[in-house]
């Protein structure tokens, strides 16, 4: 059962960091505003592109939600006989996360269905509604990450005295989770940048340690 536990884990891992990907090549590749210029060119963006961005939604912070849980549960099994308090602690900052995460998730896509009903009789006014719907999800999963850091800091801080992950994953994840954590401060939003892309080697190099290597054998 934990070995399987933990395969789980490694999945959800890989699939965690899947979502990011897919995210950077959604709304950075594929879905151009480019010629969008205005809250209101910004609604016509999103009711031109209301199925993918539907579909892109679910998929970076619903499906990733999901994910997180079973990754911080797998994670808490491996990791809690070193230090169980701190593993409680650090598996509550990830169970939080995971709920901010479809929070933000949930009110994007129940906004945006509000949105593009409303964009029909006042654009003005639906322009408006948008722009509150992404002050909530920016400040629920957008751009400060304390949340992701303080779980990615307790984790590789336990397995540096428990073990079961490899140090210089260890040492990774101590400067993601500092960065997500200065990402509070107005002047290093920078930060959300490192800590985006750190995450995502961090969750690929995680999962496959979850995979291949039990707990004991790390």
């Amino acid at each position: 059962m934990i070995n399987d536990l933990q395969k789980m884990g490694g999945i959800a891992a890989i699939v965690v960091a899947a979502t990011y990907i897919v995210g950077i090549v959604l709304f950075f590749g594929v879905l151009d505003s480019s010629e969008y210029v205005g809250p209101v060119q910004q609604v016509a963006f999103l009711v031109d592109n209301q199925s993918i961005i539907y579909v892109a939604n679910l998929i970076i912070y619903v499906l990733a939600s999901f994910s997180l849980v079973v990754l911080t549960i797998a994670l808490y099994e491996r990791l809690k006989t070193g230090a169980p308090a701190m593993m409680q602690t650090a598996a509550a900052f990830g169970l939080i996360w995971a709920g901010v995460v479809i929070a933000g998730g949930m009110t994007t896509i129940v906004g945006a269905d509000t949105v593009i009903h409303l964009y029909a009789k006042d654009p003005e006014q639906a322009a408006t509604l948008w722009l509150a719907v992404g002050v909530v999800q920016e400040g629920l999963a957008g751009g400060i990450e304390i949340l992701g850091g303080i779980w990615i800091l307790l984790i590789s801080w336990v397995a540096f005295g428990a073990g079961g992950l490899p140090r210089i994953l260890n040492y990774l994840g101590v400067v993601i989770g500092v960065a997500g954590i200065l990402t509070v401060v107005p002047a290093l939003e920078v930060l959300t940048v490192v800590f985006g892309l750190g995450q995502i080697v961090w969750f690929v190099w995680l999962g496959f340690v979850m995979l291949r290597r039990s707990p004991r054998t790390t």
